[in-house]
């Protein structure tokens, strides 16, 4: 058996504007009332994570930090079942409200909706 590695480096994060605006362009959506995700594939055989969490949504840095950190394990746990996008996961009103059952369950919904957008190759 093979054992995945599900680690979350440098490689699988969106860091600069140009990725995101890349995403951004022409982008798939899958999307809840409280979190969208925006998909562009790419060309480097993995997916790769970008987050936005507004101040505006979610007042609080706790809770902002909780957002994005409950985010990053979702995709890091999932990251070998996803298709080769760039994904930027963007909070919208009313996710602090969410307890980290329920914003883990809708992202894992999320994530399997993106997987069924994607065209087979």
């Amino acid at each position: 058996m093979v054992k995945l590695k599900l680690a979350f480096p440098r490689e699988l994060r969106l860091l600069t504007p140009s990725t995101f605006t890349f995403v951004f362009q022409q982008p798939q959506r899958a999307g809840s009332p409280q979190i969208t995700i925006l998909g562009r594939l790419n060309t480097l055989g993995h997916p790769r994570l970008g987050l936005t969490v507004a101040k505006k949504y979610v007042k609080r840095a706790h809770e902002r930090n909780r957002i994005k950190r409950l985010t990053r394990e979702s995709f890091r746990t999932r990251q070998h079942d996803l298709p080769s996008m760039d994904f930027i996961v963007i909070a919208k009103k009313g996710i602090a409200d969410l307890d980290n059952c329920a914003l883990t369950e809708t992202l894992d919904k999320l994530w399997r909706r993106h997987c069924r957008l994607v065209p087979a190759s």
